[in-house]
């Protein structure tokens, strides 16, 4: 199959062991497209849009996705635990939605402003994505958007996602230890079993989360941490103080 051009539409098309390299696919629309064994150098899919496809071991390289938006799309190869690969790549302002982007790696690319929503992340490793931008000489923005999203086994350390949305997500034995979620909103969220072990949550919002097992002195800040009145129980009682109700 010819490279598609920029602007074009498909629709149902099967396309396996391709070399879109170089390729300019700015706007366009793939729908229920099975796109397999890609390679993706330097390929630009700015604002393209991608709709119930399938996107399966592909790797995309120094590849342009601003703004692109994906919705009900699949990139996880289950049968090999293998999901897409993208590595120094931008993707600021690109959009996922119930994709299942399960056993992902994101390295070393920039993905401020991104946003994902009731994604499947389970495994997906994040390896020195920058979710910041800078705006004039002192002014650095951190922005991104992972609402309702599942990180189960999910690697975060060290991601850098203060202020940002990270609401009713699932976390279970997820490792964001060294994390800076400073301001960022969890509430909500399932935290029992997270690594948080030199992470920073001071005035994150907890409020509404799961979190058994969460220890406060682990962490690296925790100050104007937000929880309800109810969710103090289990955190003093991970500090090992006895909270039970005095007998009269």
């Amino acid at each position: 199959m010819t490279i598609p051009a920029a602007g074009e539409r498909l629709q149902d098309v099967v396309i396996t062991d391709f070399d879109w390299t170089d390729a300019d696919l700015t706007d366009a629309v793939f729908t229920g497209c099975t796109l397999e064994g890609a390679q993706l150098s330097n390929t630009v899919l700015q604002a393209a849009h991608f709709q119930k496809c399938r996107i399966i071991r592909c790797r995309l390289a120094h590849a342009d996705l601003r703004e692109a938006v994906f919705e009900d799309c699949v990139f996880a190869d289950t049968d090999g635990h293998v999901g897409l690969e993208v590595a120094f790549s931008r993707l600021e302002q690109a959009r996922f939605e119930r994709c299942d982007l399960s056993f992902a790696k994101f390295d070393r690319s920039d993905l401020y402003d991104v946003t994902l929503e009731d994604c499947n992340l389970r495994g997906a490793r994040f390896n020195r994505a920058d979710f910041s931008k800078t705006f004039g000489r002192q002014v650095v923005r951190t922005s991104a958007v992972f609402r309702r999203c599942n990180f189960h086994l999910a690697d975060l350390t060290q991601a850098r996602l203060p202020g940002c949305d990270l609401s009713g997500g699932q976390f279970r034995e997820t490792d964001l230890s060294g994390a800076d979620l400073e301001e960022a909103n969890l509430s909500n969220a399932d935290l029992f079993g997270t690594l948080f072990t030199g992470a920073k949550l001071a005035g994150a919002d907890l409020r509404g989360a799961e979190i058994s097992g969460l220890n406060l002195m682990g962490l690296a800040t925790w100050e104007g941490l937000k929880i309800n009145a109810d969710q103090q129980y289990p955190l003093l009682a991970a500090m090992g103080v006895d909270v039970g109700v005095p007998k009269d």
